[in-house]
């Protein structure tokens, strides 16, 4: 049985679809962000970095949306949502797993929050941001050219809604993932999958539906 802390359309949304496109067995805990839930003692106690998502597994929480995500396809290996060892394709799928991981999801961080930079102009740390993000389109859009429809070819795995949930942040930027052609047929993809609907119906989304 698994328990995901979740706050609407946050990071913990991967993990979220992940449990439903697994059909494994959850439930869901709200984090109230605006009230500052994520920071009470309790929460603290289950992810010191005072984010989400939180996974437990067996009562023990974990953190961290790109392990989770790894982890959960290394759990239910029968769902074949991503390469196992000995795959041709894991080597793949673990570098754009920690690209997006590394790369992509703290230049949103410092999109949204410029603040975290410090004490420095917050147009400039947004516009390094915003470049930072647009190459890192250019490389996906291009690799799914080359490559697609899905990041490991005709192939949909878990790491196709890591990539979904990150193009989805980017809905209100000046230049959205989806005016990448092979992005936003990737993204037409996800949301018609019944976990994306499900997602949005359990979590309350109606923006980028």
């Amino acid at each position: 049985m698994y328990t995901l802390y979740y706050s609407p359309g946050a990071a913990s949304l991967v993990v979220h679809l992940a449990l439903l496109e697994l059909g494994v067995p959850h439930e869901l805990r709200a984090v109230d962000l605006k009230a500052g839930a994520q920071k009470s003692p309790d929460y603290l106690r289950l992810n010191p970095n005072g984010v989400v998502p939180t996974l437990l597994i067996d009562g023990e929480p974990y953190y961290e949306a790109a392990a989770l995500v790894l982890l959960l396809g290394e759990r239910h290996p029968e769902a074949d949502l991503a390469p196992q060892a000995g795959d041709s394709q894991r080597a793949t799928y673990l570098q754009w797993t920690l690209h997006l991981a590394n790369t992509l999801q703290p230049a949103f961080r410092l999109w949204f929050y410029p603040a975290d930079a410090g004490a420095v102009d917050a147009d400039a740390v947004k516009a390094a941001a915003r470049t930072r993000i647009e190459a890192a389109w250019d490389r996906l859009d291009a690799h799914l050219a080359a490559r697609g429809p899905y990041m490991l070819g005709e192939r949909f795995s878990l790491l196709d809604l890591y990539l979904t949930m990150l193009m989805r942040w980017s809905r209100n930027m000046p230049r959205p993932a989806t005016e990448w052609p092979h992005l936003a047929a990737l993204a037409a993809h996800i949301k018609a999958r019944p976990s994306f609907r499900r997602a949005y119906e359990i979590e309350g989304l109606t923006e980028w539906a």
